[in-house]
């Protein structure tokens, strides 16, 4: 008997049964006789009961997020103590083993144009044939500047997709990807010299060197290729396209303090902040830490991101 609801049914049990009164029943009658005096909230309730059906993968922090953007008042407290009352729950997958080393901070500069993540990302359509997706995510304002689904990438695809973004965003700084075959061929060597860009490529069996990219893929992976039954590439693309722009323009990101990747690009383009401000300015989170005595599972968010 460790909750008040419990004891309250042991009292009445002991009153019932036994013919106990009320004051030899138990020590504490304040605790018997309290009631419940919070507001039911039914239409708060609705509100998170229909967020997750929309995004089932969000936990109750960027729950908090969209629904304070829509005017509640609410804080995040109340939000976590709904969130679990309602069984919003959200279901941590089995995470992979991870390797045991040293790791260090990268120290790449942060510039506007400094430096694009490149890598590929595998699934399959329903009818098991398999499709690749080309992901590129700027390291400083985390935008996804492309997502690219087909059945085959090749080095010369990827070529045209780096021509295509410098004549849109400008020439990068610098651009990181891994050691596959469509990152080192000759079309991408040429490429990126025709460009002047430099193309650096991570050490091999060291995904975290690129770990942006790695991140969104993750987050990618968790809210749509899991969640979705793509039935063709034309159905793929159109998928992935509305993704990216949700995730670009509506997402809350926690490393930019729970902004949009398109709101912080805004404010980064306009006042132009150097390395300090922008860690300071991502650093300051909307959100609250979780409550006292919320572990890391009834927190329901995914890692990193």
């Amino acid at each position: 008997m460790v909750g008040p609801a419990v004891r309250r049914e042991a009292v009445a049990h002991l009153q019932a049964v036994i013919g106990l009164s009320e004051r030899r029943a138990c020590s504490d009658r304040k605790m018997v006789r309290y009631r419940y005096g919070r507001p039911p909230g039914t239409e708060l309730r609705g509100g998170l009961r229909d967020l997750p059906n929309e995004r089932r993968r969000f936990g109750y922090r960027r729950l908090f997020i969209m629904l304070r953007r829509e005017g509640e008042p609410s804080g995040t407290n109340r939000i976590c103590r709904l969130d679990r009352e309602e069984g919003l729950t959200v279901r941590k997958r089995q995470a992979r083993r991870r390797a045991v080393g040293t790791q260090r901070r990268s120290s790449l500069r942060r510039s506007r144009t400094h430096a694009g993540r490149w890598i590929s990302l595998y699934d399959q359509f329903a009818c098991g044939r398999r499709f690749r997706v080309l992901n590129i995510v700027d390291d400083v304002t985390r935008e996804c500047l492309g997502a690219i689904p087909d059945t085959s990438i090749s080095g010369r695809r990827v070529a045209r997709e780096l021509t295509d973004l410098v004549v849109e965003r400008g020439k990068p700084d610098m651009i990181v990807s891994d050691h596959g075959t469509e990152f080192t061929s000759n079309a991408i060597l040429a490429c990126s010299k025709d460009h002047r860009v430099e193309w650096h490529y991570i050490a091999p069996g060291r995904p975290m060197q690129n770990g942006y990219v790695e991140s969104f893929n993750g987050r990618m992976r968790d809210e749509l290729l899991n969640e979705s039954l793509f039935f063709g590439l034309d159905h793929a693309r159109s998928a992935i396209a509305e993704w990216r722009e949700d995730f670009n323009t509506a997402r809350p990101h926690s490393s930019l303090g729970y902004q949009t990747p398109a709101a912080f690009t805004n404010v980064f383009t306009a006042t132009g902040f150097d390395a300090a401000q922008i860690e300071d300015y991502a650093s300051s989170p909307v959100a609250q830490p979780a409550p006292y005595g919320v572990t890391e599972t009834d927190e329901a968010l995914s890692t990193a991101g």
